[in-house]
C-alpha cells in the first residue's frame, strides 16, 4: 500500500508542475527578502511604486486586496521611512504613496537578494537549461504586466 500511494504522489506531483514550482519559488523569495526584513507583500507595494505613486485604492486594485490590508502595509512601510504620503494638490481627498530615496534603497537591496538566490538555484541546471530558466521569469514578468494592464483597462 505505501509504494502505490508513492506512485499516485507521484504522479499527482507530476502532473502539476507548474503552479507547485511557483509557489515553492515564492518560498524563495521569502526566504531571500528576510535578509533585508521584507515581507512579499511589503515587496510587491515597493515595486509597483517604484514605477510610480499610487493612492490606496490603486495600489489595492494592483496588489488584488482589500483597502484596509493596503492601509496596513503602507503603514509599516511609512514607519520605516521607506514610503511617504504625499497630499495631491487640487485634490484634498486624495493621498499619493512615494518610494522614499531610502525605499529606493532597500528595493534594490531587496531585488539583489532576490536575484542571487534565483542565481543560486539556477545554478544546479546545465548553462543552457539555466538560461531558459531565467529567460522565461523575465517572460512570466512580461505576461504578468500584460495581463494587470488588461485587467486594469477594464475596470477604467
Amino acid at each position: 500500500m505505501p509504494a502505490r500511494a508513492t506512485t499516485v504522489d507521484r504522479q499527482r506531483a507530476e502532473a502539476s508542475p507548474t503552479g507547485r514550482a511557483a509557489a515553492r519559488l515564492a518560498k524563495h523569495v521569502e526566504s531571500a527578502l528576510g535578509q533585508v526584513e521584507l515581507s512579499l507583500p511589503q515587496y510587491r507595494v515597493l515595486v509597483i511604486l517604484a514605477k510610480g505613486s499610487a493612492a490606496a485604492s490603486a495600489l489595492a486594485s494592483r496588489l488584488a486586496v482589500s483597502p484596509p490590508s493596503v492601509t496596513a502595509l503602507v503603514d509599516g512601510l511609512v514607519g520605516r521611512r521607506f514610503v511617504e504620503r504625499q497630499s495631491v494638490s487640487g485634490d484634498r481627498r486624495r493621498v499619493d504613496h512615494v518610494l522614499t530615496e531610502q525605499g529606493r534603497r532597500v528595493l534594490a537591496e531587496a531585488d539583489a537578494a532576490v536575484d542571487r538566490r534565483l542565481e543560486d538555484i539556477a545554478a544546479y541546471l546545465p548553462a543552457s537549461e539555466r538560461t531558459r530558466a531565467m529567460s522565461g521569469l523575465h517572460l512570466w514578468h512580461k505576461a504578468m504586466d500584460a495581463y494587470l494592464g488588461a485587467r486594469v483597462a477594464r475596470q477604467d
